[in-house]
């Protein structure tokens, strides 16, 4: 019996990018596997029914009763994870920090389920990476927020009216989605500045054609990952970037872990003392905001200084962001199937990191 490969139609508010696309069903297919889908799974990504030439469609409870393996966007709800047989494999974004009760729930259906957000973030996982292919997508489009909501034109305009100077925009987080939203507001023609506290950064900043903006705190850490600063530290930063921030019509926050509350870098003081008009986007609202400000999903006036708060991003941009997390669901996929069965290599360190519970036991121990 070949293995039957499914994908759901997302339910979670807002969400509307697919786990299986119609390229990797035809990947898939090229595998020996079956593709079975629940009708319209792809249709708010702007993937209809009919553009899936490789796959079946069935109703909901036809695809749960008959997946081997569920790839997901969002964690599937408790009702649909309820009706999926034992032993089945569950791939996708997990969100397992702090849910004690979907991993419980994992655990008791005996399935086993794989986190990628917990991938190992190596050279060799590059090509599974949801984090980063969703940033990309969430850091383009924040500053194409920036850019529509500032009461400023980005770049440089020379009319018959007079000159109109561009806009100076700064970027704090210079990862995948702050070198994207760099690369972004670099093509839309705005003066802009990327800062990190991670030095090594710098020169990707800089390739961009942006400036690094230095502020004489260095904290690199491991995994990509910028490590805690210390109390000084954080004193010392925010007394010079509080400087550095009057000067921005516009600056975009990057700056978040996965599982972790996003660290607080613009205070109530530094807001304040930015000029009339200035705006904030904060890309790590969901985790809680870069901004003491911050209100998820809200825009917040406070002074003459918005603050915008986005929530899920990447879901703004589905077509394209379901490609990209296609092929990262197939990649990762390719690892637990080997002589047409599901076979996870559990010695292979990208499957045993990011599996979260495996035939009713818990391996995600936090």
């Amino acid at each position: 019996m070949s293995i039957t490969v499914s994908a759901l139609r997302e339910t979670a508010a807002g969400e509307r990018r697919v786990a299986i696309t119609p390229e990797v069903a035809k990947k898939l297919r090229g595998k020996g596997l079956r593709v079975l889908l629940e009708r319209d799974a792809g249709k708010a990504a702007g993937f209809p029914d009919a553009s899936y030439a490789d796959a079946e469609f069935a109703d909901l409870a036809q695809v749960l009763a008959q997946a081997d393996l569920l790839a997901c966007v969002l964690p599937p709800d408790d009702a649909a994870l309820a009706d999926l047989r034992e032993n089945t494999v569950v791939l996708g974004q997990l969100r397992p920090h702090g849910a004690v009760a979907r991993v419980a729930a994992l655990s008791q259906k005996k399935l086993t389920a794989f986190a990628l957000e917990l991938l190992p973030r190596t050279t060799r996982a590059q090509a599974m990476d949801v984090l980063s292919s969703q940033a990309a997508v969430a850091g383009y489009r924040a500053m194409l927020i920036a850019a529509e909501s500032a009461p400023k034109f980005f770049p440089m305009l020379t009319t018959a009216a007079g000159t109109i100077r561009p806009s100076r925009v700064l970027v704090i987080g210079a990862g995948v989605a702050g070198l994207q939203a760099i690369a972004t507001a670099r093509r839309l023609g705005a003066q802009i500045e990327g800062y990190d506290v991670r030095p090594e950064t710098r020169e990707q900043v800089e390739s961009l054609g942006a400036k690094f903006l230095e502020l004489g705190v260095s904290a690199a850490g491991s995994g990509g990952y910028a490590r805690e600063l210390t109390a000084e530290e954080r004193a010392a930063q925010q007394q010079a970037l509080a400087e550095h921030l009057k000067a921005f019509d516009a600056v975009v926050t990057t700056a978040a872990v996965p599982g972790r509350a996003a660290p607080k870098i613009l205070t109530t003081a530094m807001v304040e003392g930015m000029k009339p008009g200035a705006l904030i986007v904060d890309l790590a609202a969901e985790s809680g905001g870069n901004c003491e400000l911050t209100h998820p999903g809200e825009r917040v006036e406070h002074g003459d200084v918005t603050i915008l708060g986005p929530l899920n991003l990447a879901a703004g941009a589905p077509l394209h962001a379901s490609e990209m997390y296609a092929r990262n669901i197939y990649n990762f996929a390719e690892l637990l199937i080997r002589d047409g069965a599901l076979q996870p290599d559990f010695n292979d360190e990208l499957v045993a990191k990011s599996c979260v519970t495996r035939q009713g036991e818990i391996l995600f121990s936090a």
